[in-house]
């Protein structure tokens, strides 16, 4: 049995070397069209800065989104993404009770966050700022997020074109009525965002 697991191991190890193998950074290589969030592969992380001496990360678990490609003129595509709020998760349970509850998300009145993209611009071959509208229980304002492509290839899985993004960018987030537990410089306003995307590309 260690063996056969050897074997697998083995394999399996190949495969994704190969694979990586045959990622292109080149934009105009990916398929244009319609790409839907690969869910089980995409992370929205936050960092907020904790008694000045360290910054406390957490994630959402439960996202979906779109993206709309254009690999001739990446500038001219679009993605949406939606966030629920209830699957704040941290190293602590009860502060994610607390994160979703009334103080703070309020996850029951607000059930999710979204961010729809109004802009592209390109910085580099594959680096560009995303412009969009962030919006965080019900209140809306633009944000840019510094991206980057990081290549796309056939999934050996599923045999569909797959691409990734890293992006980031920084929010207060009192200015989405996030006041509770805003404690400087105990815990403090500043927020960094940092999205890891892949997504899939639809077939009509």
């Amino acid at each position: 049995m260690r063996f056969i697991a050897f074997i697998c191991l083995a394999f399996a190890s190949v495969a994704v070397a190969t694979s990586a193998q045959n990622v292109s950074t080149d934009a105009k290589q990916a398929p244009t069209g319609r790409y839907e969030l690969a869910k089980s592969h995409s992370q929205v992380l936050f960092a907020i800065p904790h008694e000045g001496l360290t910054n406390y990360h957490g994630r959402f678990d439960r996202l979906s989104g779109t993206l709309n490609f254009d690999s001739a003129e990446p500038e001219k595509s679009a993605v949406s993404v939606t966030i629920e709020t209830s699957s704040v998760d941290t190293p602590s349970q009860e502060l994610n009770g607390t994160l979703a509850g009334k103080t703070v998300f309020d996850a029951q009145e607000f059930p999710t966050a979204t961010f729809q993209s109004t802009s592209i611009v390109r910085t580099g071959a594959n680096t560009g700022k995303i412009t969009g509208n962030l919006t965080i229980k019900n209140i809306t304002k633009p944000v840019t997020l510094d991206a980057t492509f990081n290549g796309g290839r056939v999934d050996p899985m599923s045999g569909a074109y797959v691409i990734g993004f890293s992006a980031s960018t920084s929010i207060k987030r009192s200015d989405f009525g996030i006041t509770g537990m805003v404690w400087e410089p105990f815990v403090g306003d500043n927020v960094t965002l940092t999205i890891e995307a892949m997504f899939q590309q639809q077939k009509e």
